[in-house]
């Protein structure tokens, strides 16, 4: 591996000697190396040794300069690592102090690449329909054409005498689907039958209520029914006030939605949807059409997620628990169906309407669904790489700030670059540690508290205004969880913050929040990595920071009930008839029967909180208490709830409880299929019931009648 770094024409203060011995290397300080110190980036091109480069500002120079360099192996075959050292660091208030944090960049950036994941494969061939009213949707028509091939859908206005694409109107049913495949659904009602329509004005002419308009569409409402249309349209014969309502579906690539209400009103509309409203101000409708005429081809999508359906809490024998997938996601990817086989209620992500957010990787208290582009382990090495390398050089009290690859650290680097210039700008601390993602949704509670275990000091998510109000509620929901949890085993302080900037005008803000007081921090970091498995991160960042916390309590830490993973269940053992059906629809195996004895035992920390044992108790006896008990009695079964065998009155073998079956014998009492004898084998056995029947003397059969 082979370090490049640069002072930038000496506008940051580098302790060049230390970061090498951070990173276990002898490094150069360069002053100028996209321009008269380049030389020395092409010797090391062509040494075929991994590169990372502290520069980003011209990382489309040196890839461009690699693949000119003799010698120097393929991007393809050679990425190179580019690392902002610059903004987020060496332009600060602190930057002579930032040595520990651009070790811990560095190091980050040295890390491999992750392993490719599968990807979905969108298939577009240009088709294009424009909904809207007729004047616009040519208008923009027609900087579409030669690469799209454009249909419009008129919803009124006034459209141009040539026929120059193919119009369709009628009443607008539903639009469906994503890039290359938009199933569009409308029915034809109208009169005037477009197709035999040839513009030639007549009957526009000849409507005495001007119930017609240049859409060619007939108001029915202003319609008087002088039928004067009808007459000068003989010849075309495109009008006929008779004619049956026609319901048509055609499949489209792509969709550009002129109306002010969109098709798709979620947060994240699909890959191939435009909504330009007449407000749209020109800068974000031409990018819109750019973006267009750009979508003709294949193109792939990383599957961001991963679904393991023997984890998934979402429901079982038609009972619906948790949901939490469902509705925080944005896109409408995820829906709720019943497997047929099974009989259990799972979750289906549609990974065409993914936008890989994350988020609902977040909520998901089982791991049932888990990001994977990249995975889990993969995002927990940077962020443990960032933190021990930055602990390891020096650093104390690491904040990780988490954000967006785009708009978030577009954010970050313009407070760098405004502490250069305006001295009254701190810019980002030499304590926090930017780490960028996809989405600042898809990492959750458990990373953040692993991130606590191996020292930091707090954890910041950065919000841009990009993220859906519920993906905030949700990361705020777990922040409140987290922070409560920290608080009552000792450490004090806010680790968990959710920060707002939207652009330029919320720097100074930014500025201000970055620079908060540190939160307490363990004592000794964790050695343990992020596991593939949510659970057992969260469980062995829990066991560390209990084995580690100032205040050592037997006392249960009581939990904001939102979005809380842990927790116990209450028995009303009052209600309780041991029927144990909570224990088949549990899906993490927190609830378990004994075959010896009639007992319902728990294990609290198994509990999902995903009350679908709370559904499925026909008695109402369970209800649910989000709490983290700090003691190892919370890995350990315990009884809930217990009762007194029932004997079978004929062999004496226990087959149920006595409350259950004197609550059973209770309700059947009354009922005329069940007195006398039948009433008593309900107090027997399966084996003795059926010996019962086949040796009673007094039973009718069908051979005595």
């Amino acid at each position: 591996m082979t370090t490049l770094i640069c002072n930038c024409n000496r506008t940051m203060p580098l302790d060049v000697p230390a970061l090498g011995r951070a990173l276990g290397e002898t490094l150069t300080e360069h002053s100028t190396l996209c321009r008269r110190e380049a030389p020395a980036f092409q010797q090391a091109a062509r040494s075929g040794d991994d590169l990372v480069i502290a520069c980003t500002q011209e990382s489309r120079l040196f890839a461009e300069l690699a693949e000119q360099t003799e010698g120097s192996p393929s991007l393809d075959v050679r990425p190179i690592h580019f690392v902002n050292i610059r903004e987020t660091g060496g332009w600060g208030r602190e930057s002579r102090q930032a040595t520990a944090k651009m070790a811990a960049l560095l190091a980050a950036a040295r890390l491999p690449e992750p392993e490719p994941v599968p990807t979905a494969t969108y298939k577009s061939a240009g088709r294009v329909l424009v909904i809207g009213p007729l004047e616009r949707a040519e208008s923009l028509a027609a900087q579409l054409t030669g690469t799209l091939q454009v249909s419009l859908f008129a919803t009124g206005g006034a459209g141009m005498q040539e026929r120059r694409y193919p119009v369709v109107a009628g009443r607008l049913q539903r639009v469906t689907g994503w890039l290359g495949a938009f199933d569009v659904s409308w029915a034809t009602d109208n009169p005037i039958d477009l197709d035999l329509c040839t513009r030639c004005n007549a009957c526009v002419a000849a409507c005495p209520e001007g119930a017609i308009g240049l859409d060619y569409q007939i108001d029915l409402n202003a319609c008087k029914s002088h039928r004067d249309c009808v007459k000068v349209c003989e010849a075309p014969g495109a009008i006929h006030f008779g004619r049956d309502a026609t319901e048509h579906s055609e499949r489209f690539d792509l969709v550009l939605d002129l109306r002010e209400a969109p098709a798709f009103t979620q947060h994240a509309p699909p890959q191939g949807y435009f909504h330009l409203p007449a407000q749209t101000d020109l800068g974000a409708q031409l990018a819109a059409l750019l973006k267009l005429r750009e979508l003709v081809g294949e193109f792939d999508k990383p599957k961001f997620f991963q679904y393991k359906a023997k984890l998934c809490a979402h429901g079982r024998n038609e009972q619906l628990g948790c949901n939490a997938c469902v509705d925080i996601c944005s896109a409408s990817a995820i829906e709720s169906r019943l497997d047929s086989d099974t009989q259990r209620n799972q979750i289906e992500v549609n990974p065409y309407l993914c936008v890989g957010c994350g988020a609902c990787t977040t909520v998901c208290p089982t791991g049932a669904l888990s990001y994977h582009y990249p995975s889990a382990p993969d995002q927990g090495r940077r962020l443990r790489t960032l933190v021990t390398a930055y602990a390891k050089a020096g650093g104390k009290n690491a904040a990780v700030l988490i954000h967006s690859q785009e708009a978030g650290a577009a954010l970050v680097n313009d407070l760098g670059r405004a502490a250069a210039l305006d001295k009254t700008v701190n810019g980002v601390p030499a304590r926090v540690l930017p780490l960028s993602g996809w989405h600042t949704a898809s990492l959750g509670l458990e990373v953040w508290l692993a991130a606590k275990s191996w020292g930091a000091s707090q954890v910041w998510v950065l919000a841009t205004g990009e993220e859906a109000p519920d993906y905030l509620r949700a990361l705020g929901e777990q922040m409140a969880l987290g922070n409560t949890l920290l608080n009552g085993l000792g450490y004090s302080g806010e680790h968990f913050r959710l920060l707002h900037a939207r652009d330029a005008r919320d720097l100074a803000t930014l500025d201000a929040e970055l620079r908060a007081a540190p939160a307490a921090t363990v004592p000794a970091p964790a050695a343990f990595a992020v596991q593939a498995d949510k659970r057992a991160t969260l469980e062995l960042a829990l066991d560390h920071l209990m084995a580690h916390a100032p205040q050592r309590s037997e006392v249960p830490i009581a939990l904001p009930a939102a979005g809380a993973p842990l927790g116990q269940v209450l028995v009303d053992a009052d209600k309780c008839t041991l029927c144990l059906s909570c224990v088949s629809a549990c899906p993490a195996s927190a609830l378990l029967d004994n075959p010896d004895r009639p007992q319902l035992r728990f294990t609290e920390k198994n509990c999902v909180q995903c009350g679908l044992c709370v559904k499925t108790c026909p008695e109402g006896a369970l209800q649910l208490q989000a709490r983290l008990l700090p003691t190892e009695a919370r890995k350990a079964p315990r009884v809930l709830n217990e009762a007194q065998p029932y004997g079978c009155i004929r062999c004496g073998k226990p087959f149920g409880t006595l409350k259950g079956v004197e609550a059973m014998l209770g309700r059947l009492a009354g009922h005329s299929m069940f007195q006398g004898a039948a009433l008593e084998r309900l107090k027997m056995c399966g084996d003795c019931r059926v010996i019962d029947l086949h040796t009673a003397t007094n039973e009718s059969r069908i051979t005595d009648l």
